[in-house]
């Protein structure tokens, strides 16, 4: 039987002893002196966030996708990461999903007994058709939820990559995997409750894990988020500004070559450097394998031959 006290996430933490007693401006100045141990504690495993990143890179280019999987908070920050890539970086939407225990309505309502639930988590991924080009990532704090190890085992079993998200060393969970990150964030100040550091560490995490990836896919250009998509006002306005960044050019010209490119900020970029049509950058781009600052040489070179 699993013995969840001897978990670092599940012990004690004496800086809190008196937590019921302290002023507001006590108890926030402890979080907060505490919030600054996460990023000392993802320092350590930049290596294997690193190998992560070079899976989920590998993965996309050949066809394959990215799933986060957990119950409850864990659960949660997987798809809050996950649907934000579509607006984001213009991903399919089924590109980077979220599996959670539970299904979606767990997102707002616990779900009895769905965390502990192993076989669940294979129905649940073989719905989403889980191939052996797939990157599964187990986020569990505990690293032992039942469902997550479920879900890894299915993921095992197909030759898909996985990884395992944790907040406690030597996790029943990071035993199944090819890539174990386990951040190591230390006791809460409210004993258990891993909603505080160790998800704050696993959302930093993802937020490095997706970023990256996207900016080794081609998705960015210089430091700008060209792949936007601009489904409204707000993003459409931000395109504009973005194509004003990366050309130089002026918001009437930045406007007006999005309008012609239906607020497609990567053609509109190339377009404004290279002087080509639309379809001249679309091509462009197409040969560049989607990455602008290539598309953009590409001219160059021509020109200078």
């Amino acid at each position: 039987m699993d013995n969840l006290t001897k978990l670092t996430t599940e012990m004690y933490n004496p800086k809190s002893a008196n937590l019921d007693q302290m002023s507001i401006k006590e108890i926030l100045t402890l979080m907060n002196e505490e919030d600054t141990l996460i990023p000392k504690a993802i320092k350590q495993i930049l290596p294997e966030i690193e190998k992560t990143v070079e899976a989920v890179c590998d993965s996309i280019s050949s066809g394959g996708r990215l799933f986060y999987t957990g119950a409850g908070t864990s659960g949660r920050i997987g798809l809050l990461d996950a649907v934000e890539c579509p607006p984001t970086f213009s991903t399919k939407a089924d590109l980077v999903q979220a599996v959670l225990a539970g299904g979606n309505r767990a997102v707002m309502v616990a779900v009895e007994g769905a965390e502990d639930d192993e076989q669940l988590a294979e129905v649940e991924m073989k719905e989403r058709g889980l191939t052996s080009k797939d990157v599964v990532i187990g986020i569990a704090a505990s690293g032992r939820t039942p469902f997550v190890k479920g879900a890894l085992d299915y993921a095992n079993s197909l030759g898909a990559t996985t990884v395992s998200l944790t907040s406690n060393a030597n996790a029943e969970i990071s035993k199944q995997v090819n890539i174990a990150l386990e951040v190591e964030t230390g006791p809460e100040i409210l004993t258990g409750s891993t909603r505080l550091k160790a998800a704050t560490a696993h959302k930093m995490i993802l937020n490095m894990i997706s970023t990256a990836s996207m900016v080794r896919l081609g998705k960015v250009y210089r430091n700008l988020m060209v792949d936007v998509h601009a489904s409204n006002y707000k993003l459409k306005e931000r395109a504009k500004k973005i194509v004003c960044e990366a050309t130089g050019a002026d918001y009437e010209t930045a406007e007006t070559v999005l309008e012609e490119t239906s607020f497609s900020v990567k053609p509109a970029i190339v377009m404004l450097l290279t002087h080509v049509t639309y379809k001249e950058a679309l091509d462009l781009l197409d040969g560049a394998g989607g990455f602008v600052r290539h598309a953009v040489n590409q001219t160059s070179q021509k020109e200078t031959m």
